[in-house]
C-alpha cells in the first residue's frame, strides 16, 4: 500500500474516532441535565435547586424554616392557672376575659381586662330580651375596664376599676369590653368596645372608644367620642369594630381590629386596620381592609421588620401564624394549635417603634365555659411559647402533643349527630 493511502485511512480512522467521543459526549451531558436529583438525606436548610413538588416548594417559600424547629415564627403554647383571682366559686357572676397586651411599668407588670360582677350568670343572646339592668344577657354585658398587678405574671393582684361604665347617652353606658393598652410619647391610651344597647337584640353592635390618661395607674378620662367608626352601610364592618388592638409601628399607630359580617348562620370574622398619628385620631381605615382572612381575636406584635399575627379560632386559616413584612399583607408563616384564646402577649417592644422586633413568650388569655353555660364566665390564665429572636427553647418547638383519650372523648357527638348516626344505620338493616 502506498504511503498515500495509508495516511488517508489513518487521517479518516482519526476523524471517525473524535467523531464518535464527541457525539459519546454530547449524549452523556444531555443525560445529566434531563436526569433529576433525587432529594438528598440530609434536608437542606435553604432551597436546593433541583426541581421539588408543591408540597417542598411550600416548605421553602411558605415559611420561616424547612423544618419547624428552625422556625423562629412556630410554637407550642403552655397554660398555666394564675393566682390571685376570685370567681365567686365559678357560679357565673363573676367573669375576667378578654385581657390586654401585658406591660412592664416601674418593676411590675401591668393587665388590663374585661370584668363582670354581677347578681346572675348571663341569660345567653338569643334570650337578650330578659337581659335588664342588673341581669346581663351575654358573658361581656354589664362590664366594666379593670385591671391588676403582678411582680411575676403568675402571681397577681387585682387593682380595681380603670374605666366605668360612662352614663347615658356616652359611648359605652350599657358596657365597655376588650380593652388594649398603648403608650405614646409619655401618655397612657386605653381603646375598648363601647356598648350602647344589650349585647345580641342586634348582634353584637359597637364602635370603639378610648380614655387616656398620664399613667398606667389612672386616672383615666374617657374621650367620650367614637374614634373607629363602624362602616357605611354594606360594608363588611358597618356593624361591628371589636377587640382594638394598637401597635407603634412605622412612626404611626398602627390599631387593628376585627368585624363580624355576613350575616347569620354564616357569620364570618376578618381582620382590618386603622392607622393614626395621633391617638385620639382621626383614623383612616386602609384600603385592603379587611386585611386578614380569619381570626375571632387581634393578637399581633412586632417581629423583625414587619408584624407577626396569632390567628386564632375562626376563618379557614385559623390556628396559622402569620407575617406581613408590610405590616398589612400577611402569609401563614407556621401551623401550629392550642392556641391561647383572647391572647395577650408581653411585648416589650410594642411601643419603641422597633426595626427589629424581638418577638414575645408569654402572656395572658382567657378560657370560657369553665363550668357548664348555665353558669357561664370566663377566667384569666398565663400562655408561655417561643416567637422570639432571643429564646431558644426547644421544648415549645415540638411538632406534637400527647393527650389523654379523655380530652378526645370530650368532644364527642351530640345529640343530633347520633340521631343522623342511628338513622343510618336502622336504614341498612
Amino acid at each position: 500500500m502506498s504511503t498515500k493511502k495509508l495516511l488517508l485511512i489513518t487521517g479518516l480512522c482519526i476523524i471517525s474516532f473524535w467523531a464518535c467521543k464527541q457525539e459519546s459526549e454530547t449524549t452523556t451531558v444531555t443525560t445529566a441535565e434531563t436526569e433529576e436529583a433525587p432529594f438528598p438525606f440530609k434536608l437542606p436548610p435553604t432551597k436546593p435547586n433541583i426541581k421539588l413538588s408543591s408540597a417542598l416548594e411550600r416548605n421553602y417559600d411558605n415559611y420561616l424554616g424547612a423544618t419547624p424547629q428552625d422556625n423562629e415564627l412556630y410554637t407550642q403554647f403552655k397554660y398555666t392557672e394564675l393566682k390571685g383571682f376570685d370567681y365567686n366559686n365559678h357560679d357565673g357572676t363573676i367573669s375576667r376575659r378578654d385581657p390586654s397586651k401585658v406591660i412592664l411599668h416601674d418593676g411590675k407588670y401591668y393587665v388590663w381586662y374585661t370584668y363582670r360582677n354581677t347578681a346572675t350568670p348571663p341569660v345567653g343572646t338569643k334570650n337578650a330580651d330578659k337581659a335588664t339592668d342588673v341581669i346581663p344577657s351575654a358573658d361581656w354585658d354589664l362590664s366594666e375596664i379593670w385591671y391588676a398587678t403582678s411582680e411575676d405574671g403568675f402571681t397577681w393582684e387585682e387593682q380595681g376599676v380603670a374605666v366605668p361604665r360612662p352614663p347615658k347617652p356616652h359611648v359605652g353606658w350599657r358596657s365597655v369590653t376588650t380593652t388594649d393598652i398603648l403608650e405614646w410619647k409619655g401618655k397612657w391610651y386605653l381603646y375598648y368596645q363601647g356598648f350602647m344597647e344589650v349585647s345580641g337584640k342586634r348582634g353584637d353592635d359597637c364602635p370603639v372608644a378610648v380614655s387616656y390618661a398620664d399613667s398606667p395607674n389612672g386616672p383615666w378620662t374617657p374621650h367620650n367620642k367614637i374614634v373607629i367608626p363602624n362602616g357605611g352601610e354594606g360594608e363588611w364592618d358597618q356593624f361591628s369594630i371589636h377587640d382594638p388592638y394598637p401597635l407603634v409601628y412605622k412612626d404611626k399607630i398602627y390599631l387593628y381590629y376585627k368585624s363580624d359580617f355576613n350575616g347569620q348562620p354564616n357569620l364570618i370574622r376578618m381582620q382590618g386596620l386603622a392607622i393614626a398619628d395621633n391617638p385620639l385620631g382621626p383614623f383612616e381605615k386602609h384600603p385592603l381592609n379587611p386585611i386578614m382572612n380569619s381570626g375571632h381575636e387581634t393578637t399581633m406584635f412586632p417581629f423583625k421588620d414587619g408584624i407577626a399575627a396569632l390567628v386564632i379560632r375562626d376563618g379557614s386559616e385559623h390556628y396559622t401564624i402569620q407575617y406581613a413584612e408590610d405590616g398589612v399583607n400577611f402569609e401563614i408563616a407556621a401551623i401550629s394549635s392550642y392556641f391561647p384564646a383572647a391572647a395577650g402577649p408581653f411585648i416589650p417592644d410594642a411601643f419603641t417603634n422597633t426595626k427589629d422586633g424581638r418577638g414575645i413568650t408569654w402572656g395572658i388569655s382567657h378560657f370560657t365555659n369553665v363550668t357548664t353555660w348555665a353558669e357561664n364566665h370566663a377566667v384569666l390564665a398565663r400562655f408561655d411559647c417561643d416567637l422570639s429572636q432571643d429564646v431558644n427553647d426547644p421544648g415549645m418547638k415540638r411538632n406534637h402533643t400527647y393527650l389523654k383519650p379523655e380530652f378526645y372523648y370530650k368532644m364527642g357527638l351530640n345529640k343530633k349527630q347520633k340521631e343522623r348516626i342511628n338513622a343510618a344505620t336502622e336504614a341498612l338493616k
